[in-house]
């Protein structure tokens, strides 16, 4: 499937300077809500364009911005999708009508499991994970968690993401050799695999980098109200 929309992205490449990022707002949408959509063969392509000088305004770190924001924008909107889909329809319908929105109802409890063990930092760090990074919305909504916190925890993990998947694709821009759009997702993939374990990593330093500077602005609040 991956390869099939590798071509097909590289079909409609001929129309990026003009509509390349409502096309990444577009795609980014549909892969962050119950759409199987990978994202790779979205923001890949993007930052080998952007590096390349293809998009819109042709110079390559403008480009790479204006990518990044139309990726974040679509993945943030895809999620709201998911968020508010969930809280509305409750657990029962979901899991009545999800197989036929690609919601198998086996897939929808493994990721609540992973929700209600983890809490809200999950919808960071799974932002970062193949596979559960769209579906982690879902018991988001369906547990009603807050709005804001959900909002900057996913929006953390998309922006990552989306930094990721186009550095790889302006490394592949700085390549000279050719490379078709599915050699370059092929490569962009197993680049994600073998590094997983770093990812990984990265979001957790993260998550303990959040827990402390959060921790340490509460104490600095009620410090003045002990000294009251």
């Amino acid at each position: 499937m991956t390869e099939i929309l590798a071509n097909y992205i590289e079909q409609i490449a001929a129309y990026a300077p003009l509509w390349g990022f409502f096309l990444i707002f577009l795609f980014m949408t549909i892969e962050s809500s119950f759409i199987p959509f990978p994202s790779e063969v979205v923001m890949i392509p993007a930052g080998f364009l952007a590096w390349r000088g293809e998009l819109t305004f042709q110079h390559p770190w403008l480009d790479l911005t204006l990518a990044w924001v139309a990726g974040l924008a679509g993945s943030m909107a895809g999620a709201y999708i998911n968020y508010f889909l969930a809280q509305k329809m409750g657990r029962p319908m979901l899991h009545k009508y999800g197989k036929y929105f690609f919601l198998p109802e086996k897939t929808l409890n493994r990721a609540e499991e992973i929700f209600r063990e983890y809490g809200e930092l999950a919808t960071f760090v799974c932002r970062l994970l193949p596979a559960i990074r769209q579906l982690i919305s879902l018991p988001a909504g369906l547990c009603n968690m807050n709005l804001r916190r959900f909002s900057f925890f996913t929006a953390l993990g998309a922006g990552i993401w989306c930094i990721v998947l186009l550095a790889i694709g302006a490394y592949f821009g700085h390549l000279t050799e050719a490379l078709t759009y599915q050699e370059m997702v092929r490569r962009g993939s197993e680049m994600l695999q073998q590094n997983t374990v770093w990812i990984i990593l990265g979001a957790v330093l993260l998550t303990l980098a959040y827990i402390a500077a959060h921790k340490w602005v509460m104490r600095s609040k009620t410090k003045p109200q002990e000294q009251l």
